[in-house]
């Protein structure tokens, strides 16, 4: 499974694209960001973005994309330039018909450390361990996106799969119980019964 991971942000947004399964080894396909300049407006920002994560779209192709989930901290004006970035990355992948994972940040550094509370420096370590790097990738906010790719590789793809399975199964209980239906609307129409 190949997922890019997107840590959303109006002066850096963070890309990162790696290729793996639950178990498994995992391969960096790419890393890097999309910079906006904070003097443009916010529309031209948002178009930067938007042409920057289609250009990775069309690059590495993914199977899916993770997108680091918006929560409330205390400087507003962050929040929504983060919000904005984050709609712009699911609405990219949403218009390619991939699916998309809104992953929190504590979830991400539970999967990738260990603890929910790790910091920046401990998650940039771990992707580079995890990715049998030479160097911790950089700016942060690019280790942040291989983070949320990572995430979802363990996380997010063994989700799918069970979901996947479940799906299946009530699949075949629907179908059983639809020719068990069958069967009985003939014996109660009268078919095969002698008068």
């Amino acid at each position: 499974m190949r997922v890019m991971g997107v840590d959303p942000g109006l002066t850096r947004c963070g890309l990162g694209a790696v290729e793996g399964r639950p178990g498994a080894p995992l391969s960096l396909v790419a890393v890097g960001v999309v910079r906006t300049g904070a003097d443009e407006e916010l529309g031209t920002r948002l178009v930067g973005i938007e042409a920057g994560i289609e250009q990775w779209l069309d690059d590495v192709r993914p199977d899916a994309v993770a997108v680091e989930r918006v929560f409330s901290q205390h400087n507003v004006r962050t929040v929504m330039g983060t919000a904005q970035a984050a709609g712009i990355a699911v609405l990219c992948a949403a218009r390619r018909g991939l699916p998309v994972a809104l992953h929190t940040p504590s979830e991400v550094k539970a999967a990738i450390t260990g603890s929910g509370t790790a910091d920046k420096k401990q998650i940039g370590a771990m992707v580079t361990r995890l990715l049998r790097l030479s160097e911790m990738p950089k700016p942060a906010d690019a280790a942040d996106a291989l983070a949320l790719a990572i995430c979802h590789v363990w996380r997010g793809g063994a989700q799918h799969k069970l979901a996947e399975a479940v799906a299946r199964a009530q699949s075949r209980t629907a179908q059983s119980r639809t020719a068990q239906s069958r069967t009985v609307q003939g014996r109660t129409t009268g078919k095969g019964v002698a008068l």
